[in-house]
């Protein structure tokens, strides 16, 4: 089977600014991974070869900071200018999410209006920790709310974690700690309430949302602890069932039987991770989803491209249909109350289990 009208959400772009700000730091590497040569015509060249009629680029990791705020906002702002004139010239092959200089809340709110108010960027692009900062954290709380305003969708990109950094591990960071990343930072959001407090915000996690799908059950533990059920008053599953997730170097039929297990199937995209994943790579991506036996066709038909309109239906074409971008909601009063009246029952329980 082949569908030639793929769209990509997780397709990386390189701008000469990005580039340059890495030359400039003699970085030649990402998270242990060599940096790859990009152009557009790279991106159309590969999505060509693999049916894919449109890409969501964003930029990967380590993100725009490196020391210097103002450095950080410009170099924002010069990636963004560069991804919507990316996007003017072929707005059928792309669109992009836009890059902000975390974790400094007010200059990435600034960045975050201006991106998706004034050069309508499809969405944006946070890493799951910035400066060993998670998204989830109180600080971020001004920049959650403009992006809930405005029912901005989120793609969270995993980075390398301080912690992680300082690991004597023997495998490069992209193979297991961006992994780790992202799954640390969809917790975070979860257990601090962030996503009850913001249900506007759709989140889309790279990489099958790293451990997530796997140890799902065991975070819903947390339901039953006292200091954390008034965060998520309609249960942990609920909340991590609302994140979409690509394929992006996950197309395996373990990750994605455990996706199918949990989720909708709506919820999982296509994402290539080019040109971070080479050519052959890609094609090699694209191979193993139209093999999965887990799946019907359809279902792989769905995630190559139906799924994705639902977020963004500009690249509908005429007369296509689609579903509508589900909207979340708030816990109602009744999940409220029960919450409060289980409250004391869960101390009680807490305090015995610690005796």
């Amino acid at each position: 089977m082949t569908t030639n009208n793929k769209i990509d959400v997780h397709h990386h772009l390189i701008p000469p600014a990005f580039t340059a700000a890495l030359q400039k730091r003699n970085i030649r590497e990402i998270a242990g991974g060599p940096i790859p040569q990009w152009a557009p015509d790279r991106s159309l060249q590969v999505m060509e070869d693999n049916g894919i009629g449109a890409a969501v680029l964003s930029l990967s990791a380590p993100g725009v900071y490196f020391g210097d705020v103002q450095e950080a906002c410009d170099l924002a702002r010069a990636c963004n200018e560069y991804a919507a004139e990316v996007r003017d010239r072929q707005p059928d092959r792309f669109g992009y999410f836009a890059v902000l200089p975390m974790p400094f809340t007010e200059e990435s709110c600034k960045e975050a209006i201006y991106a998706l108010d004034t050069l309508k960027a499809d969405g944006i692009v946070l890493l799951a920790s910035s400066e060993g900062v998670f998204l989830g954290d109180p600080k971020l709380d001004e920049l959650m709310h403009e992006l809930d305003r405005r029912k901005a969708i989120v793609f969270v990109h995993p980075n390398l974690h301080q912690t992680s950094e300082t690991l004597s591990l023997q495998s490069p960071g992209f193979l297991l700690e961006f992994l780790c990343d992202t799954t640390r930072a969809a917790t975070n959001l979860i257990m601090t309430g962030t996503m009850e407090k913001y249900p506007g915000i759709t989140w889309i996690l790279a990489h099958a949302g790293g451990f997530l799908p796997y140890v799902a059950w065991r975070l819903s533990l947390a339901n039953l602890m006292a200091d954390i059920s008034a965060n998520v008053p309609q249960g942990v599953l609920t909340y991590i069932r609302r994140f979409y997730f690509d394929t992006a170097l996950s197309p395996s039929p373990y990750a994605m039987a455990a996706l199918q297990q949990l989720v909708e199937p709506s919820h999982i995209l296509f994402g290539s991770d080019f040109p971070f994943a080479p050519p052959p790579l890609t094609a090699s991506q694209v191979s193993n989803l139209e093999n999965l036996a887990i799946w019907p066709k359809q279902q792989t038909t769905a995630v190559y491209r139906n799924n994705a309109l639902s977020l963004f239906p500009r690249f509908a074409e005429s007369n296509e249909s689609y579903e509508k971008r589900p909207v979340a909601a708030q816990a109602s009063f009744r999940n409220k109350v029960r919450q409060c009246l289980q409250k004391p029952i869960l101390a009680y329980g807490e305090r015995m289990r610690q005796r």
